[in-house]
């Protein structure tokens, strides 16, 4: 009998059924020499509580020197168990390591692949600003240089009369330019912005100012018989027009 309970004891049955890796006849057998046996019971119990004490310890930061006590407190284990013991709790500190080894290469392979994507995007919007702006380069050249560009001059109403623009209309290549010249001074509280009524559609064209118009054309949206207007409107811009504001009118 004893020698059944010792081969019971060397095999790694115990150690499987507390870590819930036995399948269902091992598990049974597990339990029936766990019911019939004190010594099975007495060693299961104190495996259990070693690897519980185990456990708690690798909750907070590992003390320095763990490994050693463990090996230690092993050594001090009678004969009998001392074998089964040591890799029980071998294999325990192994798959904590590992498993704190793997979530950490994990862990670093998340955030490449999350450094990745934001280096790659930023690289799309890059790549996607500069066609748009080489397009908009080439469509300035078209309209300056193309012989069936139309120019108009743009003058201020009574509330701005020292606005001046040039607007740039080509019904061919059906593309509409304007370059604000001067504007005039307003107060800190207000802005210029432009406006064009597309199909019956009033489009927001955003704040302008001098330096932005003499820097470089603005584009306008183009359609047969479209209307672009300057207003006056309150500091950051209106989302509707201030018809009562208008200070310039350009038709195309």
């Amino acid at each position: 009998m004893k020698d059944k309970i010792k081969i019971f004891l060397d095999s790694d049955l115990l150690e499987k059924y507390l870590l819930g890796t036995t399948n269902k006849q091992e598990s049974l057998q597990v339990e029936r020499y766990i019911a019939m046996y004190p010594e099975v019971r007495e060693t299961y119990i104190e495996l259990q509580e070693n690897l519980e004490t185990f456990a708690k310890m690798h909750a907070i930061k590992t003390p320095e020197g763990l490994k050693n006590k463990i090996l230690a407190r092993i050594k001090a284990e009678n004969a009998g168990r001392r074998k089964f013991l040591r890799y029980a709790i071998a294999a325990s500190f192994a798959a904590v390591m590992f498993a704190g080894a793997s979530y950490f290469l994990w862990n670093q392979n998340q955030n490449l692949q999350e450094e990745n994507i934001i280096v790659n995007n930023k690289i799309e919007t890059l790549k996607e600003d500069m066609r748009l702006e080489l397009a908009d380069v080439r469509n300035q050249f078209i309209v300056l240089n193309n012989p069936q560009t139309r120019r108009f001059n743009v003058k201020g109403n009574n509330n701005a009369k020292e606005l001046k623009a040039v607007a740039y209309i080509n019904p061919v290549k059906k593309l509409s330019y304007i370059n604000v010249k001067k504007l005039p001074n307003l107060p800190e509280d207000q802005s210029f912005q432009m406006w064009a009524e597309v199909n019956g559609e009033m489009i927001n064209l955003g704040i302008i100012d001098e330096a932005a118009g003499q820097e470089r054309l603005l584009a306008l949206p183009y359609a047969d018989k479209a209307v672009s207007y300057i207003t006056i409107e309150q500091k950051g811009g209106n989302n509707t027009p201030t018809v009562e504001n208008i200070v310039a009118k350009i038709d195309y």
